[in-house]
């Protein structure tokens, strides 16, 4: 491995993300989805020279991503210290295999400019993360595996929805992902598994894994003492239980239990209000089982909400975070909530568990249990002090989650250990 004492200043202040990030480029220039530019910030207050390499889309597939709010990488504090670089969109096996030769080379050169090394990893074809595992390997440079959720139960959850074609793909792709990605965690030097369901996974391949978390929330966001107050006087007076959910209307969301478990509640005689923020292949779906139900005055669908300051103020405003995920992944959407004294009732998850283990602020059933999930909600607003207590925990529990401080943490795991 690269003996680090005879790198250059210049390279050991530099460090190489490849990502799945999608990135755009227009006349104007550069631009980058503005959460993955926000990170971009806080990487340069922590390294010297960033460079982050994400998939470029042309203008059909941004079209099918409308709810991406683009920033320009040039309008960024550091943009004098980014390297963007662009790969292709390469997810089908012919598109890989004319592009691999060049990417590969790409990935080479930038790689042994840089003295840190991070990839995040997900696919199998078209995933040029795992191609710059690769050629780290073959350069015998140290590096950094970092992993969202574990991609194979994603897929698999996600099959019945696929198409014929793409299902039958998938199968092949779910035989080879989990020995792909356990040959390059366990010859990375450092794993960034985010959230208790990626670490309780991936770890065991690896005695050099850390569970991480990934949020963008700032001590500014943090719910206000007085707000929080407020909140909590609210639920002691009985008030109409306010519900939100902000998250793709997707299956891997469970929609339809979230819209069943609150027709279970207002069956039951619970008083309440329940939003969902977001957009997705369901929301249709979604809106007409609404209707079905008879639950058009308690539940609303908006759609996507841009305003990221408002989406914070509809979780300040909440009594319950109220959701149904049935895979091992790691929203940010529960550590958003929790920064805005918002408790988290859902599907349990090591995840989730793992959020609220230290101060509380959550209240969880096993996965698809529709019926206890009713049950929650129906317990909380019949006895509003254990409803206050949650408010109050949660506030608690999101005060470990500010931007800053997080990304420090994983600078700091990559100074260390690679």
């Amino acid at each position: 491995m690269l003996d680090r004492s005879n790198v250059s200043a210049a390279q050991k202040d530099r460090i190489l993300f490849v990502t799945h990030v999608a990135i755009r480029q227009t006349p104007e220039g550069l631009w980058i989805d503005d959460q993955t530019a926000e990170g971009l910030v806080r990487w340069c207050e922590n390294f010297g020279q960033v460079s982050y390499a994400g998939i470029e889309l042309d203008e059909e597939d941004v079209a099918k991503w409308p709810t991406i709010t683009w920033v320009r990488i040039e309008d960024l504090p550091c943009s004098d210290r980014l390297n963007i670089i662009r790969l292709p969109r390469a997810y089908r096996i012919g598109a890989f295999s004319g592009a691999y030769k060049r990417t590969r080379a790409l990935l080479a050169d930038e790689i042994a400019r840089s003295g840190y090394l991070c990839f995040t990893l997900g696919a199998v074809v078209g995933d040029w993360a795992a191609i710059g595992a690769l050629e780290a390997i073959k350069q015998r440079r140290r590096y950094a595996v970092w992993f969202d959720r574990v991609e194979h139960e994603v897929v698999r959850s996600d099959l019945p929805n696929m198409p014929l074609k793409r299902r039958m793909k998938e199968r092949i792709t779910l035989l080879l992902m989990p020995r792909y990605h356990r040959y390059l965690i366990e010859r990375s030097q450092l794993g960034l598994f985010q959230g208790k369901d990626c670490y309780d996974h991936y770890s065991q391949f690896t005695n050099k894994g850390f569970c991480v978390y990934d949020t963008h929330t700032k001590t500014s966001d943090f719910i206000d003492d007085a707000v929080l107050r407020a909140k909590i006087a609210s639920a002691h007076q009985g008030e109409p239980l306010r519900i939100c959910y902000v998250g793709r209307a997707a299956d891997m969301k469970g929609p339809l239990d979230w819209i069943e478990v609150l027709a279970k509640a207002r069956d039951a005689g619970v008083p309440f209000k329940a939003t969902w923020f977001g957009d997705g292949p369901m929301i249709e779906e979604m809106r007409q089982m609404v209707a079905d139900r008879g639950l058009d005055g308690v539940i609303s669908l908006p759609g996507f909400l841009s305003d990221r300051g408002a989406v914070l103020d509809a979780m300040r405003d909440a009594h319950v975070f109220l959701f149904c995920h049935k895979t091992p992944e790691s929203p940010r959407c529960l550590i958003e909530a929790l920064v805005s004294g918002t408790p988290i009732v859902g599907y349990a998850s090591a995840y989730a568990r793992d959020l609220v283990a230290g101060d509380g602020g959550g209240d969880f059933v096993d996965v698809s249990d529709v019926r206890g999930l009713a049950d929650r909600l129906i317990a909380l607003n019949g006895n509003r002090q254990a409803l206050a207590d949650l408010i109050a925990d949660a506030a608690k529990s999101g005060l470990r989650f500010d931007e800053q401080t997080v990304y420090r943490y994983r600078a700091g795991l990559l100074r260390d250990k690679l």
